[in-house]
């Protein structure tokens, strides 16, 4: 028998209607350490003082570079600003135990859910948010950066440890996804640059998307979402994979 959609018409309608969707328990606690255990050996395994380069959300067109252009393939690794590190493209492609989870039956038949009939992974990453430093992920859509014609790009985030509004768990405007891209992330002899200026949105019309460690959010790729950064007192790294 081959994969089939999992998700329930109540599931369907949330995330057509708000443009995301939570699903606690996607990943046992086992799953969630073995990928915890494996970034801790990874970065063992990185030198700090080697040529990775800033990843910003505000302004890469300042920070792009080679090193940033030829990460496509490979498993490289980002600062953030204010030495917030990250490590991303490619997971699912070059580590047997990302691939297990981002190839997964599982993920398979959420997406089959959604009417894709031969999804493609484009890129997969592992963010540390520790609370009260590191750059904010200013409203985005994910479209703006994937983009596909027609649109075809679905986020997928999985919660390493417990996300809260304390240490940096998503935030988004349910039903936003509905008006459309509002810009386009390019690049040409110009360099990459955005096609239009940042749009201004009122804050009030957010709400915060906290999830228990395991739980998986699908993110629709027009929805406007963000991650606000939190003045608090310094705890342990929480991570996610998105």
């Amino acid at each position: 028998m081959g994969i089939v959609g999992t998700m329930t018409s109540d599931q369907l309608q949330f995330f057509n209607s708000q443009g995301y969707l939570v699903i606690e328990s996607f990943s046992s606690s086992e799953e969630v350490e073995a990928l915890r255990k494996r970034m801790d050996q990874l970065l063992d395994g990185f030198d700090c003082s080697s040529s990775a380069s800033i990843f910003s959300t505000k302004n890469q067109q300042r920070t792009s570079d080679d090193y940033f252009y030829e990460s496509a393939d490979k498993i490289s690794f980002f600062f953030e600003e204010y030495n917030l590190m990250l490590l991303f493209v490619a997971l699912h492609d070059h580590d047997p135990i990302f691939k297990n989870v981002s190839c997964s039956d599982k993920m398979s038949g959420l997406l089959l859910s959604l009417g894709y009939k031969r999804p493609v992974i484009i890129q997969s990453m592992y963010i540390f948010k520790q609370p009260g430093i590191g750059g904010e992920v200013v409203p985005h859509q994910d479209n703006s950066f994937l983009y596909t014609d027609p649109p075809s790009c679905t986020g997928l985030w999985l919660a390493l440890e417990d996300a809260t509004i304390v240490n940096g768990c998503l935030w988004a405007i349910p039903g936003s996804h509905k008006d459309g891209l509002v810009r386009r992330f390019i690049r040409d002899d110009k360099g990459v640059h955005f096609d239009n200026p940042s749009p201004s949105y009122d804050q009030k019309d957010f709400v915060s998307i906290e999830v228990k460690a395991g739980s998986l959010v699908l993110i629709h790729g027009d929805l406007i979402h963000q991650r606000i950064r939190r003045n608090v007192d310094p705890e342990p790294l929480y991570g996610d994979l998105n």
